[in-house]
């Protein structure tokens, strides 16, 4: 089936799958936060033998984080209990684990879900996305400003120092009073247990343990929220030829994971089908994409084909897709202003 004949009928296909049940969102807390709290434990219980075995209950840790977040995650969205009050509890709790605030971050990823691809509405739960026409044009400081932004140590590495440490915990300017008190909670919360667990366990120790988790769970965030919108045939449109439908399927790919890194990161991997219809949980996209004819000819990309995503950083609104610096070279004439000569 063509994706386009079937555009507006996709949402409505999907919805039988948006209802949750309590017990298989139960269960997962339990497979979930129980395996993380554990190997947490475990990894500081090595520091005693080989700070390499810390390392390797860290690595194991870190994906249960990342499991951890898709929990917050689909909570945010309320769609991983009925119960909108239940989501907000678990969500707050789940983000003080993994460090985001539930009001701040649903407020911004709910933007993200209604502008992704609208190339007029950039900026916000977003990566910073310029056209090839936009970075030509563009001055100095703002170009070395986008080169830096989009360099992978950057990205990966200092990125989840600066979203998750520093800027999850401010609010934004004109923060209603229910998103500022969330943001002050959780802070309050992270600073507890953090202080807590240094004095239990001394707080050289809580950092040898903590950090690896957290730096390897926030790169490995980062780049599975990179990766689902930038692909090489992605979707991006100006407002007025924007659609919803079509940038959920075709703007976001379908991640195809082995099992295990599927299992871990929540199904996420079906990350069109999450946009298609958010208020599906995750432990149902997969059945939602198979039972989904049409949505099986959206975009694919597997482990070894996502990582040519690195090379691609910029738009280029002509070809519709992905393009690196080194592919603009000897662009910059077609952009350049033209100059009227005046014959007096």
């Amino acid at each position: 089936m063509n994706i386009q004949q079937n555009m507006k009928n996709l949402k409505k296909q999907v919805a039988p799958f948006e209802n949750s049940t309590v017990k298989e969102s139960i269960w997962q807390i339990l497979n979930t936060i129980g395996p993380f709290l554990f190997s947490w434990y475990l990894a500081y219980k090595c520091l005693s033998i080989s700070y390499g075995l810390t390392l390797v209950f860290a690595v194991i840790a870190a994906g249960f984080l990342i499991r951890t977040f898709i929990i917050f995650h689909d909570c945010t969205h309320y769609s991983f209990f009925k119960n909108r009050k239940v989501n907000r509890i678990i969500g707050t709790l789940t983000g003080v684990l993994t460090l985001f605030p539930f009001d701040q971050w649903g407020h911004d990823h709910a933007i993200h879900h209604a502008t992704s691809g609208n190339l007029d509405k950039r900026g916000v739960g977003d990566i910073w996305v310029l056209t090839v026409e936009e970075y030509i044009k563009a001055s100095t400081w703002l170009k070395i400003a986008y080169r830096l932004y989009r360099n992978p140590f950057v990205m990966f590495g200092l990125g989840p120092i600066y979203v998750f440490l520093l800027k999850n915990r401010f609010n934004h300017k004109g923060a209603k009073r229910k998103e500022r008190n969330n943001t002050y909670l959780t802070n309050i919360l992270i600073l507890f247990f953090a202080v807590v667990l240094s004095l239990l366990i001394g707080w050289e120790n809580f950092l040898l343990v903590q950090a690896p988790i957290f730096l390897i769970s926030g790169s490995l965030g980062i780049w599975l929220f990179y990766v689902q919108h930038t692909f090489e045939n992605s979707y991006y449109e100006g407002d007025r030829d924007w659609e919803y439908v079509k940038a959920a399927v075709e703007g976001s790919s379908f991640y195809k994971l082995p099992r295990v890194l599927q299992w871990l990161t929540g199904n996420i991997g079906f990350h069109h089908v999450h946009h298609l219809n958010p208020r599906v949980p995750n432990y149902r996209l997969e059945k939602a994409h198979d039972q989904t004819l049409p949505l099986h000819s959206v975009p694919k990309i597997t482990l070894s084909t996502s990582l040519r995503s690195l090379k691609f950083r910029l738009w280029d609104e002509e070809k519709e897709n992905f393009v690196s610096f080194y592919e603009i070279k000897g662009w910059r004439k077609k952009y350049a202003p033209v100059k009227i000569k005046i014959e007096n």
